[in-house]
């Protein structure tokens, strides 16, 4: 059995499928598959169900998977061991992020980090805080900046470089833009527009209704951009429930605390334990570092 038989097989099961496995690893599909089948061929078991539209493991690929991932990760801990006794930093860093307000500033990290390490090629994903804070845990990132609500799965440490509130953002006039506050029960029965499922602030936005008696909200229009849905909301087209930073752009536009306040926290997210990469060591040290110059970063309770 090769290593990279192993690698391979993750890629599929990573990437789902064959195609996108090949396309990640810069290799032909039909080199991929002949590895597969050499592996199967080895250990005389089947590892993919291929007789669906989709890829999925035969129940030996379900139990094989995660000796594979433990095997991989051995191997990439002893190259870790020998590049940080030479004191060689190369490789490449994987960073998830969320849609984030600008005073965060997060192209200038990700350009002085490529300046101090050319070397080391950066990838960068954007998604949902959930999916992010997954992958990262999975092993499939190596540092997040995302927000962080409720407790981090186990092995991952966070510092916060960002708390704001949700608030309710409506037009100038908006009769509840004159309020000091407002409760969600008074926004029932209008549009709502608020962050797709599966990111911090829709989570926060979510347990508020939830906490109140309202149930899940009706939204009406939903996004992974707070600036995009700011402009649906100054364009009359509901009451957004976003980050008041999201909403300082646009002119016609005024924001209301709502009564029970929502608190959300942005934060730099890195796997504290397990075997972590020099270069995805540098990186955490450079962000930790970056947002503190700005004087951001404090730790997390």
């Amino acid at each position: 059995m090769e290593l990279r038989h192993l690698r391979y097989f993750l890629a599929i099961v990573d990437e789902g499928g064959f195609t996108r496995a090949a396309e990640a690893l810069h290799v032909a599909q039909p080199g991929v598959s002949t590895q597969i089948r050499q592996l199967e061929k080895e250990l005389g078991h089947e590892l993919f169900d291929r007789t669906s539209r989709t890829v999925a493991l035969t129940p030996v690929g379900e139990s094989v998977l995660p000796y594979a991932r433990a095997a991989l990760a051995a191997v990439d801990g002893l190259e870790c061991a020998v590049q940080e006794l030479t004191g060689l930093v190369r490789g490449r860093v994987r960073v998830g992020t969320i849609g984030l307000p600008r005073v965060l500033d997060v192209p200038t990290l990700l350009a002085a980090f490529h300046t101090e390490h050319p070397g080391i090629e950066i990838g960068l994903v954007e998604a949902g805080a959930e999916d992010v804070i997954g992958e990262l845990h999975r092993g499939e990132l190596d540092l997040a900046i995302a927000a962080v609500v409720g407790e981090l799965p186990a092995g991952l440490a966070a510092e916060v470089i960002l708390r704001q509130d949700v608030v309710a953002a409506l037009r100038v006039e908006d009769p509840l833009a004159r309020r000091k506050s407002v409760r969600l029960k008074e926004l029932s029965g209008r549009p709502l527009i608020a962050m797709r499922r599966g990111t911090g602030v829709r989570r926060l936005v979510d347990e508020a209704h939830e906490a109140e008696g309202l149930g899940r909200p009706r939204v009406a229009f939903e996004g992974s951009d707070p600036l995009f849905l700011a402009r649906l909301a100054a364009l009359g087209l509901g009451v957004a429930l976003i980050p008041e930073s999201a909403a300082a752009y646009e002119k016609n536009l005024v924001t209301v605390p709502l009564a029970t306040p929502v608190h959300g926290e942005v934060g730099v997210v890195w796997r504290a334990e397990g075997a972590v990469s020099p270069a995805a060591r540098a990186f955490t040290a450079h962000a930790r570092r970056f947002f503190a110059e700005l004087g951001l970063a404090s730790p997390r309770p």
